[in-house]
């Protein structure tokens, strides 16, 4: 049916002049993707660049941007809400969201969570890491599973380094070992390899059956040598594509796959397969 992308930051040209402006005021070794055919679009232009190449589904993460949000602020590279609505019912199968969670607004964040997962245009939740400095097995983030585990949705998070000057230690992948235990039913993913500790994070997706990895972020040909032998051998079913657009584009991320000389079943599997059975509300 096509190739999945489980975390897509916003895309549209609006978004444009704000990631120029933060790697140029951060500093931030970051590169987004510029050219035409692989850059921020607009909505009818990314569905047409999907058809060309292959791609099924982008996976949008989605939030407010709140009134004390810093001018850095990752909401602020999200789409909204409202915007995810607005592109699932126009290109119905072509987009969905993945609901945002600010673990600092406690109950109140809960309830709009669920009000976000009560719709079908939500498949899961998210959470980038690093804006928020907790650990995966802070207290605050159980309420968040919980919901998960009630509606049967996967929660993805960034682990591994801040892509961003945020603290990185709260995104190392052996923190979503007790939820793991606790949560057996919710369906993990460490995102973005959970670089530079991917070796614990490959740790944490063989010993849990709930627990995945994606690539978001990492084209393929910048896979530590682990990652690549996992992808081919215990780890079939377990990874998925991810972009985190415009920091690696959809062509550049297939292009660079052929690379790695994968097995058709493997190929499947990593570009759609293990995506279909995590976000199971995807059509």
């Amino acid at each position: 049916m096509g190739a999945i992308d489980v975390w897509c930051n916003g895309f549209t040209l609006e978004h444009k002049a704000r990631w120029e402006k933060v790697i140029e005021a951060q500093g931030l070794a970051l590169r987004i993707r510029k050219g035409d055919d692989d850059s921020f679009v607009e909505p009818e232009g990314m569905v047409a660049r999907l058809d060309a190449i292959g791609f099924s589904t982008l996976l949008l993460a989605a939030c407010e941007v709140p009134e004390h949000a810093l001018p850095f602020a990752y909401e602020r590279y999200a789409s909204t809400p409202a915007l995810v609505t607005q592109l699932a019912r126009a290109h119905p199968g072509r987009f969905y969201g993945l609901f945002s969670v600010d673990p600092t607004t406690g109950q109140e964040g809960v309830e709009e969570a669920a009000r976000a997962l009560a719709q079908k245009e939500f498949v899961g939740l998210h959470c980038h890491t690093h804006s928020w400095d907790r650990p995966f097995d802070h207290r605050d983030y159980y309420p968040y599973y919980a919901l998960c585990a009630d509606h049967d949705v996967p929660f993805i998070m960034q682990a591994g380094t801040s892509g961003g000057i945020m603290p990185s230690e709260c995104g190392k992948p052996i923190g979503i070992d007790r939820p793991a235990l606790y949560f057996g039913r919710v369906r993990f993913v460490l995102s973005h390899l959970g670089w530079p500790w991917t070796e614990e994070a490959i740790a944490m997706a063989m010993k849990f059956p709930n627990v995945f990895m994606g690539t978001a972020a990492w084209p393929a040909h910048r896979w530590p040598a682990a990652f690549v032998d996992f992808v081919k051998g215990q780890g079939r079913g377990k990874c998925m594509l991810g972009t985190s657009f415009p920091t690696v584009g959809h062509r550049h991320a297939l292009s660079r796959l052929d690379g790695l000389g994968l097995d058709p079943e493997v190929r499947f599997e990593y570009l759609e397969g293990a995506a279909r059975r995590v976000f199971t509300r995807i059509a």
